[in-house]
């Protein structure tokens, strides 16, 4: 019998820096993450979030590395944002991500 992992996460805030034209960069720090997918949950909801505040629809992720310090976990993700849906297999729509972020209790900038 598999023991059941309790998802306790203790999201410790967002750090976001316009990097040039459409590039923005994400720094996310939590706690109780289960693995790295936990991490890019909360930068994608970061993102979709910014996008939205900024006047845009979308998002296309870029890259995003994650690194873990005992139960401290971070990610470094960069996003481009845009008005249209943006070329590439990594898009989001920014409204239907933060929807689904607020249903699952993970915050958005």
């Amino acid at each position: 019998m598999r023991e059941e992992v309790v998802f306790e996460p203790k999201y410790a805030g967002v750090d976001t820096r316009l990097l040039e034209g459409d590039l923005v960069n994400f720094h996310v720090a939590m706690t109780g993450a289960r693995d790295e997918s936990d991490v890019h949950a909360y930068a994608e909801c970061a993102a979709a979030q910014y996008a939205l505040i900024r006047g845009f629809g979308f998002a296309r992720h870029v890259r995003t590395t994650t690194d873990n310090q005992g139960d401290l976990w971070s990610g470094d993700a960069v996003y481009t944002i845009s008005a249209a849906l943006p070329r590439g297999l990594k898009t989001i729509d920014a409204e239907v991500i933060v929807a689904n972020c607020e249903d699952n209790g993970i915050p958005t900038v």
